[in-house]
């Protein structure tokens, strides 16, 4: 155990000392200037030692009250920014997971209305391909591409998205029979399903036989496929969803189609109405981010 005076007679001690004076310290102790010099005397009898020099107008410390008193000061601003801190009103973060491209290309831009929307709620971008556990508290909610369904999840479809030929304008394809020797550039989806936009799948609908659809460069990431793509290197089946800056200022073109119809991202989060009530800001403000 600490061997320490009263607390009230260190509180009366270092107000005394921080004021040169008993009466403004018992002021802002809200007590008496008796009550303060009562506690002095009882700091000084447990220490056996004087620690103030008594005047008429003012007390000035002796040498052992000029060493405690340093110490107790910092000690009571310790406390008070402690306690100020723990006080503080605490800001809700709210965790948003999605792919990173999704981030990157539909999120990110959109992050100001979010803050505008929520002034006291704090937005964490979590991009991953991996499948975070929402249950297990990893994100509040997240952007899932795909058809579901999603057990043990409140889903809710937000966005469908389609693929299309894209490529930079010094590629100058303006007919679908100029992709029989176009260079192909590929996406390595870590799903395969019938969903799946592939340039077979795209070869199949657009009615263009005898091309070897396979042949080209394969990437892992789908940011690398549009740099490829924008850096003129080949034809890629991309998205305009997520690409529509690199339209507009010409980057990138859509030649022609057909279009592959993909599948619709989803906003999924634990299906429970405590995080029902959680994830609302999120909700909300995809909504408004989509109409």
């Amino acid at each position: 155990m600490r061997k320490l005076p009263p607390l009230a007679a260190l509180r009366a001690f270092e107000a005394a000392a921080r004021h040169s004076s008993f009466k403004r310290a018992a002021g802002e102790l809200a007590v008496t200037p008796t009550a303060i010099s009562h506690q002095i005397r009882l700091l000084e009898a447990t220490l056996g030692l004087q620690l103030f020099v008594r005047g008429t107008r003012r007390v000035d410390l002796t040498p052992a009250g000029a060493r405690l008193f340093p110490a107790l000061r910092d000690g009571f601003d310790g406390f008070e920014d402690a306690i100020r801190e723990l006080r503080k009103p605490r800001r809700e973060v709210l965790t948003l997971s999605a792919t990173p491209l999704f981030t990157a290309r539909w999120l990110v831009p959109r992050v100001d209305s979010f803050r505008a929307a929520n002034p006291g709620v704090d937005l964490r971008l979590h991009a991953t391909s991996e499948v975070v556990d929402l249950l297990g508290g990893e994100a509040d909610a997240a952007i899932r591409y795909g058809r579901g369904p999603f057990p043990g999840l409140f889903s809710e479809p937000l966005i469908a998205q389609d693929f299309v030929p894209m490529c930079s304008p010094t590629l100058g394809l303006t007919d679908p029979e100029q992709m029989r020797d176009a260079p192909l550039l590929h996406n390595e989806w870590r799903q395969q399903g019938p969903d799946t936009p592939t340039w077979t799948r795209w070869g199949r609908v657009a009615g263009i036989g005898g091309v070897d659809w396979t042949r080209g460069v394969t990437f892992t990431d789908e940011a690398h496929v549009i740099q490829a793509a924008i850096a003129g290197q080949g034809v890629a089946l991309l998205s305009p969803l997520l690409l529509s800056p690199e339209l507009a200022q010409g980057s990138l073109v859509h030649p022609f189609g057909p279009a592959l119809p993909g599948v619709h991202f989803h906003f999924v989060r634990p299906d429970d109405p405590r995080h029902a009530a959680r994830s609302a800001a999120l909700e909300s403000w995809l909504r408004a981010a989509l109409a």
